[in-house]
């Protein structure tokens, strides 16, 4: 971990000019509990990191399956009309991947916007896919107006109701704790969830039930 703030640090080509970057053109670092990413000027790295609470073996598994499943989620993803940044590498614990600028939605969120978002997530939930922490803060309004998805590190394939639900559910929360405006946010983003996906209602219900097993809990 200390490795990313020494000048001697790792080296990453950049696959649109051929040139490398070192920690000395880090940007900034995004540190999270799963992974550490390194935003260069064009590309970002994302490195899901070891835990040393787990078997080494198991570690190794887990974090080589959780980082071909974030990268296949995005593509697919992308492959069905969701912006979302482009893939320019990967190994086993790495994804390097274009830099996407622009504005956390947590920074920018309007009711049109959130109607936007719902069609993204209704279209994510359609193609079978959950995102696993769908925040304001892992979308990004982009220079050119498209709203991107990114940080699919939880992510997985489902279809079920239930956990389209909680999909669901984890937005609204972040909606109602971090946003003015709750209840006109969360009637746009189902405005525009509902025409994507032919049972957004019965995910709606699911929501709305989760919700309340929280109030008890």
């Amino acid at each position: 971990m200390d490795r990313l703030n020494e000048c001697d640090g790792p080296i990453y080509m950049n696959p649109s000019d051929g040139k490398y970057s070192t920690s000395r053109d880090i940007l900034f670092v995004a540190r999270g509990a799963e992974a550490v990413v390194e935003i260069f000027s064009d590309i970002a790295v994302k490195t899901r990191i070891p835990k040393r609470y787990r078997l080494k073996e198991i570690d190794t598994r887990m974090r080589k399956n959780r980082t071909f499943t974030e990268a296949r989620i995005m593509s697919e993803a992308r492959r069905i009309g969701i912006p979302t940044p482009i893939i320019k590498d990967l190994s086993d614990y790495v994804i390097v991947m274009n830099r996407v600028h622009g504005r956390l939605l947590k920074d920018c969120i309007t009711t049109e916007l959130c109607e936007r978002v719902g069609a993204l997530v209704g279209l994510l939930h359609k193609g079978g896919m959950i995102h696993g922490d769908l925040t304001t803060s892992n979308m990004i309004l982009s220079e050119d107006g498209r709203i991107y998805m990114i940080d699919f590190g939880l992510s997985f394939f489902d279809t079920e109701i239930e956990s389209r639900g909680v999909d669901v559910h984890v937005l609204f929360q972040t909606l109602k704790s971090t946003h003015d405006g709750y209840e006109d946010l969360t009637e746009a983003f189902k405005k525009g969830y509902r025409p994507i996906l032919d049972c957004a209602d019965d995910v709606l219900n699911r929501e709305r039930e989760i919700e309340k097993r929280g109030r008890y809990l």
